[in-house]
């Protein structure tokens, strides 16, 4: 058989043949130069290529990072990146990146031109291709990713990036340009830059990290969400020793270093991150700070420093949660009166989220909700919001948005009207049944007390603490319906109050936020505290660019104020009174912590309230339905909301010092004076003791005759009897449901 190499060896002999072969190469080598030279100079043709003088005043973009009051990261919007200088930065940090992305980085004039032969030769052997991108190039990709966007996967891409890499190492130092490679980087999620990576993989800051955790951090560089420890730990651990053996390699670590840093285990922060806690606060601080800041609020790297308490936040949460579920399971803790224990006639939040097949997200569930409100009383800090059940679902937030009826929890403004109008506590209004003639309808109003029955002759004081409907409708008729209005608008309340009759039960809408703030000047004696979020804003550099003032009105004076706390107080802590059996008796929240509030439930019993108040901390709980509607029959805010209360209250107090009770003292101006409580007169040695109480005046408010209603019964021709105060000693039976 012939072979065929001899051919081709006699015919390369021929001088004609070397010739031609010659020719042809140097024409391909000609035309394969002049397409490159051609590329090349086209590549940034018509300022394609953007100006590197772009990196001086380079700011990339940074989250604004919110923080809870003791400084704990809550929440950041925008591009998680937080820029940091090289010396800042642990010295391995650096080192490790260099060993796992560009060993030859300070050799190399911003193109690894060793490199490329090294991917040639592995192209036509058929091996794995390695990356070929320097830090320059990556730097140069990722900084003007708007002009070489990602998706442009091309020789032109690839050509620019090499020139633009060229002209950044003639004009920057080694050093700036790994600096700035280092606090851009995507290191997974939306994490961008190594200081923000180590905050969130180990919660500590990029000065704070060991060899192991810097080479995890370089690891992760080619295929961050690959290689994320979280959720792939064996992959990531790999992943990391082939890097610190990289370092060895490169003598930034000696052998035995690099395999003491291998057997160390990989541990991450056991919290990726915090948008699971105040969610509702968080979303109501952020539109507050877009509203001024616009879109500089996103990537400016701002931080901002709230209010929130994380303990009392979380606290919160649970409280709430777990009595709504008590209710929807029928456990009412009725507190000091006695209902009949029913089901919960609606579907509960599980049954609701089994039927719709898991999260469904809307503005309104069908499920139960509730909202709770915490402020320091003095400064109006918001310590504790919660907006709903599941923000994931609903981001409508029922403590800022929600205009609810308000129930009782109205009443105390009708009161405060009345002790600012001159009447005392001890003014007697006749608890009886009325009949209001309606001219917009044509139909009498018959408003009804809670419980359906009516009881005659009563103190404010008592009326105020048994929250009686008939008591607060006729003091508000006595002073007007434009009085009791005025005083709400003076407690700073912006919704829709109507001047109509049924207003001093709670007919108008309120936000609840409003109605927490409000209650602050009862439990300041007379300051109110306009609610606050933010302490202060910082930019990127720690300079404040805005610090929020606390915003605070004398709107009582302090002998008002304590008349009214001191009322108020008794609904707590006297046995009569609508929450003692949920807050002091049931709920166990302690005597040695003095409290007032005040409960409110709507005649339909669609909305439930609580609003208690200690020295120094306001709280509101509401519950009810997105879609008004009955919760239940037995519903009552001392019954449903109240609990909720105390349980969060008492584990607030378990952590926080107790409040100063001096902070009521009483004024040496008020005068007190021994008082017939079903006449409001003085009362002599004739009236029944236990008729008699010892009530506090504003001077020239006080009584100044005696009881005329119990007479010397041994004075000729005078019995017990002979005179009765108006509306009689007792007042009719009559059955139906009101406010309470």
């Amino acid at each position: 058989m012939v072979s065929p190499v001899k051919p081709l060896v006699a015919m390369w002999r021929k001088p004609e043949t070397r010739r031609n072969v010659g020719f042809g190469f140097f024409a391909v080598m000609g035309l394969g130069l002049g397409v490159a030279v051609g590329s090349w100079t086209r590549a940034c043709a018509g300022l394609s290529c953007p100006s590197i003088s772009y990196l001086e005043g380079w700011q990339p973009e940074q989250s604004a990072k919110f923080y809870a009051a003791d400084g704990q990261l809550i929440r950041d919007f925008g591009q998680t990146r937080t820029i940091v200088s090289l010396d800042e930065m642990a010295p391995a940090l650096p080192a490790a990146f260099l060993a796992a992305e560009d060993r030859r980085f300070f050799q190399h004039p911003g193109v690894d031109f060793r490199g490329f032969a090294r991917q040639f030769r592995n192209l036509l052997l058929g091996r794995r291709l390695a990356g070929g991108s320097t830090i320059t190039m990556q730097l140069a990709r990722n900084v003007f990713t708007e002009k070489l966007p990602m998706a442009e996967r091309s020789i032109q891409r690839k050509l620019r990036e090499i020139q633009i890499a060229l002209e950044l190492e003639r004009t920057y130092p080694k050093t700036r340009i790994l600096e700035l490679y280092l606090n851009q980087i995507f290191l997974g999620g939306q994490i961008n830059g190594v200081e923000e990576a180590a905050r969130r993989y180990f919660g500590k800051s990029s000065a704070e990290l060991n060899v192991a955790e810097a080479a995890l951090l370089a690891s992760l560089a080619p295929l961050p969400n690959r290689y994320e420890p979280r959720r792939h730990p064996e992959v990531a651990l790999q992943k990391r020793n082939t890097v610190l053996n990289s370092m060895r390699d490169q003598a930034y670590l000696t052998a035995d270093e690099a395999e003491q840093w291998k057997a160390y285990p990989i541990e991450v922060s056991s919290r990726e991150d915090f948008i699971d806690v105040g969610e509702y606060f968080v979303e109501w601080v952020r539109k507050r700070l877009y509203a001024r800041f616009g879109d500089d609020l996103f990537d400016r790297g701002f931080h901002v420093y709230t209010t929130l308490d994380l303990q009392m936040q979380l606290a919160a949460e649970r409280a709430l949660e777990n009595r709504l579920r008590e209710i929807e399971a029928g456990n009412l803790r009725p507190g000091d009166r006695t209902f009949p224990i029913l089901d919960f006639p609606h579907p509960s939040y599980e049954e609701i989220h089994d039927s719709l097949g898991g999260v469904v997200e809307s503005d309104r569930m069908p499920y139960l909700q509730g909202a709770l409100i915490t402020m320091e009383a003095e400064n109006g800090y918001v310590r504790a919001m919660v907006g709903g059940r599941n923000y994931q679902e609903s981001k409508y937030n029922r403590a800022t948005q929600a205009l609810r009826q308000p129930g009782s929890t109205f009443k105390p403004f009708v009161y405060s009207a009345a002790i600012r109008a001159g009447r005392p506590a001890s003014h007697i209004i006749v608890d009886s049944s009325i009949s209001i003639f309606q001219p917009t309808t044509g139909l009498p109003w018959e408003p009804r007390n809670f419980e359906g029955d009516y009881r005659g002759p009563m103190t404010l004081r008592q009326g105020l603490r048994t929250s009686r409907n008939l008591i607060a409708i006729q003091l508000g008729l006595e002073l007007g319906v434009n009085t009791f209005v005025g005083e709400a608008l003076r407690f700073k309340l912006s919704s829709n109050i109507p001047p109509v009759p049924s207003t001093a039960i709670g007919g108008g809408v309120v936000y609840p936020m409003e109605m927490v703030s409000a209650y602050s000047a009862f439990a300041t004696l007379g300051v109110h505290a306009a609610p606050v979020g933010i302490l202060r804003v910082e930019d990127a550099e720690g300079n404040i660019l805005w610090q929020p003032q606390v915003r605070t009105e004398r709107i009582m004076d302090v002998e008002h104020a304590w008349l009214m706390n001191s009322m108020m107080q008794e609904v707590v802590n006297v046995g009569s009174g609508t929450a003692w059996g949920a807050v002091r008796s049931r709920g166990g929240f302690p005597r040695r912590i003095v409290a007032a509030g005040k409960t409110g439930t709507t005649n339909d019993r669609r909305d439930v309230w609580f609003i208690g108040f200690t020295p120094d901390l306001v709280t509101g709980v509401w519950m009810g339905f997105d879609a008004p509607q009955r919760i239940m029959d037995a519903a009552t805010g001392g019954g449903l909301a109240a609990p909720a209360w105390a349980d969060y209250m008492n584990e607030v107090y378990s952590r926080r010092a107790t409040p100063d009770s001096t902070l009521w003292r009483r004024p040496e101006t008020l005068i007190t004076r021994q008082v017939d409580r079903f006449s409001g007169f003085l009362a002599t040695r004739y009236c029944p003791i236990h008729e008699r109480y010892q009530e506090w005046f504003i001077p020239g408010t006080e009584p100044t005759e005696p009881c005329p209603y119990h007479p010397d019964p041994f004075q000729f021709g005078i019995t017990s009897s002979a005179v009765a105060p108006p509306g009689g000693w007792s007042g009719q039976a009559h059955n139906g449901g009101a406010r309470h």
